[in-house]
């Protein structure tokens, strides 16, 4: 009997196997990760050595060498040149994202959870907006912005003001989207007791809604301060040389005769630091505001 019982006792496989192929897959992962970073880190590479090269050795031939003779004249230039459009990049994107991120909010909320007949017809129209090419309104937007500022006795054209209402009116469908998005996932029940609790629209916006709002707002000031921060049609268009941000003092970093490359990859560095420090503070939120309500609403 013993003999028996024994005979039909289960065997276990090996799990080394099994162990073995996991180890495997995670180690093809990690080294094509690996590949991934070293191929967009090799741009970031160069933009750092020629930065750090006099003008005779910035050349693109010499692109991969280390500086033979390490220098910051390149920055020092580079700063001076950049620090008026840095200052007026600021005055735009700043501003300009958290009116879009407060607008974007308060047409969120009121599209998700304060519906009105007609709330998705004119949800439909604020998305037609996103389609609408920068370089099919930049002739009316200009002559509007004119007369606009002539009636109102205001410097709109020419000046960091008209480019700040610009990209705030065109950010208007994307950062509505967003917010909506995110707040069909709040749950009715909480506005309802709000409701019945006696309070108003701007009450439950205010106690309720706005206090777990963080991803989203992350998300639209991300969105927003880079968008405005990297423009060059709208700057170029709208702003005269006293208000020209970073995109377009950037682009004027150029010699008659010789490109000064070192200073120009310097301005580049410069230029993109801003945006960086708002991904590293503002990241962890990003995809998490993004995602919500991908599966709702």
């Amino acid at each position: 009997m013993t003999a028996h019982v024994a005979e039909r006792a289960p065997r276990t496989a090996p799990a080394a196997p099994a162990r073995d192929k996991g180890r495997a897959g995670r180690w093809v992962r990690l080294v094509l990760l690996l590949l991934f970073v070293l191929v967009f880190l090799i741009p970031v590479y160069v933009l750092l050595v020629t930065s750090f090269k006099p003008l005779t050795e910035a050349d693109p031939t010499q692109a991969w060498n280390l500086p033979k003779v390490w220098t910051t004249e390149a920055w020092s230039v580079a700063w001076e040149k950049l620090e008026p459009g840095i200052v007026n990049s600021f005055l735009l994107a700043v501003p300009g994202s958290l009116i879009s991120a407060a607008l974007g909010a308060l047409n969120g909320y009121v599209l998700s959870k304060w519906r009105f007949p007609g709330a998705d017809v004119l949800f439909t129209l604020f998305l037609f907006g996103m389609f609408i090419p920068y370089q099919g309104v930049m002739i009316p937007l200009v002559q509007l912005m004119v007369n606009v500022g002539d009636a109102l006795g205001i410097q709109l054209y020419g000046g960091i003001p008209g480019l700040v209402l610009a990209h705030v009116v065109y950010g208007i469908p994307i950062c509505t989207l967003i917010f909506r998005n995110y707040y069909v996932t709040i749950p009715d029940e909480l506005i309802e007791a709000s409701r019945v609790d006696g309070a108003g629209m701007l009450r439950t916006l205010w106690s309720i809604v706005l206090p777990v709002s963080g991803p989203a707002f992350a998300v639209v000031i991300i969105w927003q301060f880079t968008s405005m921060w990297n423009d060059f049609l709208f700057a170029v268009f709208l702003t005269g040389p006293s208000s020209w941000p970073t995109t377009v003092m950037l682009n004027n970093i150029a010699g008659a005769v010789t490109t000064p490359y070192s200073q120009q990859m310097a301005a580049a560095i410069l230029a993109s630091i801003p945006t960086m420090i708002i991904y590293v503070l503002l990241g962890r939120f990003f995809m998490r505001g993004l995602m919500a309500g991908a599966l709702k609403g």
